[in-house]
């Protein structure tokens, strides 16, 4: 396993980050824990979950993924980075969600009560709240910072140009300061390369990708004209599967994964582990976010940090897949 800094922080993370928003709906938390246990014996030191999770449930069991996160922890919390993430809906009520100080001080106290923890290192914004000025947020964030609850904090899912806006804010302000960015990035999505990641790269902000076999696509299992059986495609994983379906499940990328089958073929390798390491020969990635439903899933993800891509390679993956530079930003 390689390790990086984590921006301008003195943090020092794996390259390969275990994400868990499988883990208590389509992964029992037996397996979970096995999974966890064969990431960390690989070297695997940095954790990311979400209050939300597992993605596809409801917020009846928002929530189940830090509990899992939190027992397997027990005994051993010291030798990990943990990452935790709120805005998402926790409960009924309207305060129950969002970037507000109320939610977000209540958010961060149920996370480390399930978490079993005194703090997590990087506590993230899971998604952009437009509704509650930005200044609130940065200050309940720095709260949270001072009193010692997160050691850093984070955003995911936001645009460049708010992200840009929430730093000068914090500069301002004189708060704690964003110092990561957790956005979508894969061969078959790369719209962060035109704004995002030129910020986060003047920023010195860490850059922890999610998504980089695009929900499991660019393993090359999936065929088009067969409906998925198992998976984040699938009903089985609740609304997630049908955000999936939308984000991938099309001609063009079932096309495009033609074309990157074709490429790396000569190599060897397979399409998985290519892909993901296509991601972490980004000099701006820090850490790429690895997710697994089985342990055996794990074979090919955690030997790619190993695998520096041929330069060949990487130019003709690059431009198999400059089309998603562009494109239609909802999907």
């Amino acid at each position: 396993m390689q390790y990086r800094k984590f921006g301008r922080t003195g943090l020092t993370v794996s390259r390969l980050c275990l994400g868990t928003m499988t883990f208590g709906l389509q992964t029992e938390e037996e397996v979970s824990h096995r999974i966890l246990d064969t990431a960390a014996d690989a070297g695997v030191n940095f954790i990311d979950t979400a209050n939300v999770y597992p993605l596809g449930g409801d917020e009846n069991i928002a929530g189940r993924t830090e509990e899992i996160v939190g027992r397997w922890l027990k005994g051993k919390r010291d030798r990990f980075i943990l990452a935790t993430k709120a805005v998402g809906k926790m409960g009924p009520a309207p305060w129950d969600q969002g970037a507000s100080r109320k939610h977000l001080l209540d958010a961060i106290d149920a996370s480390l009560h399930r978490l079993g923890t005194d703090y997590v290192d990087l506590y993230q914004l899971h998604s952009d709240d437009a509704h509650t000025p930005l200044d609130e947020t940065l200050e309940a964030l720095d709260v949270i910072v001072r009193s010692g609850k997160a050691r850093y904090i984070g955003v995911s899912n936001f645009l460049a140009y708010r992200l840009a806006r929430a730093l000068g804010r914090a500069d301002v302000l004189r708060v704690a300061r964003f110092v990561s960015v957790q956005p979508r990035y894969n061969l078959l999505f790369r719209q962060i390369e035109r704004e995002l990641l030129p910020l986060a790269d003047e920023e010195q902000l860490a850059v922890m990708p999610y998504n980089p076999l695009a929900g499991g696509l660019l393993t090359g299992k999936h065929q088009l004209d067969a409906a998925p059986t198992s998976g984040r495609f699938t009903e089985s994983v609740g609304k997630a599967g049908a955000m999936y379906q939308q984000r991938y499940w099309h001609q063009r990328e079932f096309e495009t994964i033609e074309q990157l089958k074709a490429i790396v073929a000569p190599t060897g390798e397979s399409l998985t582990r290519v892909s993901l390491a296509w991601v972490l020969a980004n000099p701006l990635v820090t850490s790429a976010i690895i997710g697994a439903s089985r342990v055996e899933q794990l074979s090919d993800t955690l030997a790619a940090s190993e695998l520096a891509l041929d330069a060949q390679i990487k130019t003709q993956l690059d431009e198999a897949s400059v089309q998603y530079r562009w494109g239609d930003a909802a999907r």
